[in-house]
C-alpha cells in the first residue's frame, strides 16, 4: 500500500512527528489519518515510559501572568539536557503548563503527593491528571509524554506556584 503525500502532510501537521514516522503510522493504520494519530500517540507513550526513570537536572522556569494581571504562575520544568531545554517544543510545553496552572489551580503535581488521610479528586487536584485546557480529551501527562517522544528526553514538572490577588 502506498500512502499519499497529502495524508503524510496532514498527519505531520497534526502531530509534529517526522515524515518517516507518519508514513509508518499511516501504513499501520491502513491510510486512515485518525487511526494513525492514535498509533503515534501509543508509540509516544511507550517511548515516554522507557525514559521515565532518567534523571532530569536541566530545564527552565516559566512564568505566566493572566491578561487581567490578577493571576500569575511559576513552573519549573526539567529535562535531561540544556539543549532540549532551549527547544521550541520544550518552551511551549512549559508555557502551556504554566497557563494550565493559572486556569485550573491544581494543588499537587502527581497523585503520590496527596497526603494519605486527605480526600481529593485526583483529576482536579493533580496537575498531570487534569484534562489539558487546550485539548480536553487528553491529560496534561499525555501532553508531556507526547513532548518526551518528540524531544527524546525525560521531562518532569518539579514544582509550581500560583498567585492570585486576594487569595492566600
Amino acid at each position: 500500500m502506498k500512502v499519499s503525500t497529502e495524508s503524510i502532510r496532514e498527519l505531520r501537521s497534526r502531530t509534529s512527528a517526522g515524515m518517516l514516522e507518519c508514513n509508518k503510522a499511516l501504513l499501520q493504520a491502513g491510510g486512515d489519518v485518525e487511526k494513525a494519530v492514535e498509533v503515534l500517540r501509543r508509540r509516544g507513550l511507550s517511548v515516554a515510559q522507557k525514559k521515565k526513570e532518567r534523571v532530569t537536572t536541566e530545564g527552565i522556569i516559566e512564568a505566566y501572568i493572566h491578561h487581567t494581571g490578577k493571576i500569575g504562575t511559576l513552573v519549573e520544568l526539567n529535562c535531561e539536557s540544556d539543549f532540549v531545554a532551549h527547544t521550541d517544543e520544550f518552551r511551549q510545553l512549559a508555557r502551556d503548563i504554566a497557563m494550565q496552572i493559572a486556569a485550573t489551580s491544581p494543588q499537587f503535581i502527581t497523585i503520590e503527593e496527596i497526603p494519605e488521610k486527605e480526600e481529593f479528586d485526583p483529576q482536579t487536584a493533580c496537575l498531570v491528571n487534569q484534562p489539558f485546557i487546550r485539548e480536553p480529551t487528553r491529560s496534561v501527562q499525555e501532553i508531556i509524554d507526547q513532548t518526551i517522544a518528540k524531544v527524546g528526553e525525560n521531562i518532569k514538572v518539579s514544582r509550581f506556584t500560583r498567585f492570585e490577588i486576594g487569595h492566600y
